[in-house]
């Protein structure tokens, strides 16, 4: 009988550190991204909408919107997708649309992905900085 504790006392152990060393893989470093832009005053309709149009609006809208994540309305990028909020208003460390469109951690997260079918390029260090700069000022 101990021996059967033991075991699933070890299995427990063993289910707890690979499920912390996986959140802990997830883990976002803010210290990878561009830095902030210093404009101040950022929105989202004066300067992101703009951004979001041109490199996320195409597979992030409508009906059929990747993730289900609209990135076509301010309401929609706060609001989150499938996998949950993609941007926390004042919070960089905890927005993962930063991270995805820096090209930063895990290259399937990318956004827009390397090689898609739209040929949308990479943001600039620039478009980034002034995202960090709206969710740094509160993603109005």
């Amino acid at each position: 009988m101990n021996h059967n504790r033991l075991i699933v006392a070890v299995a427990a152990t063993l289910a707890l550190t690979l499920a912390t060393a996986r959140a802990e893989d997830k883990k976002l470093d803010v210290s990878k991204l561009p830095p902030a832009a210093s404009k101040t005053g950022v929105t989202y309709e004066k300067d992101i909408k703009a951004i979001f149009d041109k490199s996320c609006a195409k597979c992030h809208s409508g009906d059929k919107a990747k993730g289900k994540l609209h990135m076509d309305s301010l309401e929609g990028v706060l609001k989150g997708g499938k996998d949950g909020k993609a941007v926390v208003a004042g919070k960089v460390g905890e927005s993962p649309l930063l991270f995805a469109v820096a090209h930063v951690g895990d290259e399937d997260d990318f956004m827009p992905p390397k090689g898609n079918k739209a040929n949308i390029a990479p943001l600039t260090k620039d478009q980034v900085g002034l995202i960090r700069a709206w969710v740094e000022q509160g993603a109005k």
